[in-house]
């Protein structure tokens, strides 16, 4: 979370780029990822240079003697942010222009990679050398005060504070997801170096590179000391699709920020024809558009057959045990309405996920998760692509708090539910747990097949969803437990306002005496 100093040159920032002219938020992201991308291209090579060195090997610097751009020969130490940053605010703009802007376009060798892609129509929107100026000295400036936050996730919080200035809903729907939902979804399934992972509605790959850094924490070893892991995780692991070309630049940048060298980023629309993948996926976490317009023309007709719908969350629920390989698992965000719709397109699906595949929980949020961007009520849904089904009982949980408060400041709070979630959906899988929630101290044992229908949690048998039309929504299950009150008696309670009246007469004379 982004307080304090931080949060205030982060904004400064931004009001830099408004009096310059540029106020489309994602216009001004966009920028702001360029040029934290060239200033960690020049960290990472001063990293590589030094750990080469102590390994006695040698290294070719991305930004050698002399760097050819656009078939002119540029020194390339003028292309580094630590060299350019002290440059006049002219000379500054000229090289951002001719040189370093040009070089990281061309920076992926693979012309048919995402980050050839999308840098293809990129363009340096800053207008003038002074904004630049300003702009590079206050990241500079932001770059410091992370460094004196003793956090490794820092660069993960600013990107995450930046990412939150798209404080509108989408033309289709898509809204941002708060990154320690992303964390929670990725932890409950926790993904393995074999794994082929997909978000088909991707936006800025946050389910992608909370996954790869979930890799990183948890499989280190093997995804970059096993040469054909290493090569799966660089290459062959990633997959996302969007219909918006910025965020699609956007993510394919994260991405290789993060250290994936060519993810598999493209532009598509998911749930048309134009997707042809069947039966490709291990893994699927997600947060699709809700109440998208569509249209219906365009959606594949192998996805009408399970659902004949015109809504974008139910056809997304079809197409993802669509594309995963049986035994592939998903993760995903569906509005509240999915959940207990009456429609028998609703119906259809949930009946598809009970019957034909294998549900294994639903996790209800609370509607203040997705503020200030939106409002809505939303559920989390795990399953197993089995074909044949294999649901015998769902787990429940009721999620009341992410830690954060559920209005529109969100300010951290003590209550959050999140470590008790993951921890208790692993103890049902009898899944060790991985990552910072292991660390956690606990004694508690748990036994969710005991936990009656009071509790934050608990099992619902198949047969009963079934008898309840697929209903799905936990309010249909839960029991809530009243607390009789006991009130005094009738004649205490005037005997005490009685008392209470003269005690006020008794100060009113009081006064009245002192006037």
């Amino acid at each position: 979370m982004i307080t304090g100093e931080l949060k205030n040159k982060i904004d400064s920032l931004w009001d830099i780029f408004a009096a310059g002219g540029l106020v489309n938020p994602l216009d001004v992201i966009e920028q702001i990822t360029y040029l934290m991308f060239i200033h960690d291209l020049d960290e990472a090579d001063n990293l590589r240079a030094k750990e080469s060195a102590m390994l006695g090997l040698s290294y070719q610097s991305m930004f050698a003697d002399t760097v050819i751009i656009n078939e002119r020969p540029v020194d390339g130490k003028q292309l580094k942010w630590s060299v350019f940053r002290d440059f006049p605010a002219g000379k500054m703009y000229s090289v951002m222009q001719e040189a370093v802007f040009p070089f990281i376009k061309q920076l992926h060798g693979d012309k048919n990679s995402a980050y050839s892609k999308y840098m293809d129509d990129a363009i340096f929107k800053l207008p003038t050398p002074l904004l630049l100026s300003k702009v590079v000295a206050t990241l500079d400036e932001i770059y410091n005060q992370m460094a004196q936050v003793h956090d490794s996730d820092i660069r993960g919080d600013v990107y995450e504070y930046l990412l939150s200035k798209i404080s509108q809903s989408g033309r289709n729907g898509q809204f941002r997801t708060p990154r320690h939902i992303i964390k929670m979804m990725v932890a409950l399934m926790q993904p393995k170096p074999d794994d082929i992972i997909c978000d088909p509605a991707c936006g800025t790959s946050g389910f992608l590179v909370a996954a790869g850094e979930y890799l990183k924490e948890n499989h280190k070893e093997e995804i970059f000391f096993n040469r054909q892991k290493k090569d799966h995780y660089m290459n062959h692991m990633f997959h996302g699709y969007d219909m918006d070309r910025t965020m699609l630049r956007i993510g394919a940048m994260n991405m290789m920020t993060h250290g994936v060298d060519n993810p598999f980023i493209e532009y598509r629309d998911s749930l048309s024809d134009q997707n042809p993948d069947k039966e490709k996926y291990s893994l699927i976490l997600a947060n699709p558009p809700f109440k998208g317009s569509l249209d219906a023309d365009t959606v594949s007709a192998d996805l009408l057959k399970v659902c004949k719908t015109k809504k974008t969350e139910l056809l997304f629920l079809a197409l993802f045990l669509r594309m995963l390989k049986v035994g592939g698992r998903g993760a995903v965000i569906v509005p509240d309405g999915v959940l207990f719709g009456s429609s028998t397109a609703h119906k259809a699906i949930r009946k598809e996920l009970v019957d034909g595949n294998r549900l294994e929980a639903v996790i209800s949020m609370p509607s203040g998760v997705f503020k200030p961007y939106a409002g809505v009520s939303t559920g989390i849904l795990i399953f197993t692509k089995t074909g044949h089904g294999g649901t015998d009982k769902v787990w429940f949980y009721d999620m009341t708090a992410d830690g954060l408060s559920l209005d529109d400041k969100r300010t951290p709070t003590a209550e959050n539910d999140i470590p008790d979630i993951i921890a208790r959906f692993h103890s049902i899988q009898s899944l060790p747990l991985e990552g910072k929630v292991a660390a956690q101290p606990t004694d508690e044992v748990y036994n969710e097949e005991a936990n009656p229908r009071t509790a934050k949690s608990f099992f619902v048998p198949k047969a009963e969803i079934v008898e309840n039309g697929y209903d799905l929504s936990i309010n249909k299950y839960k029991k809530t437990e009243y607390k009789a009150v006991e009130y005094a008696p009738t004649n205490q309670i005037m005997a005490e306002l009685q008392e209470l009246e003269a005690e006020i007469a008794k100060g009113l004379a009081e006064l009245e005496g002192m006037l």
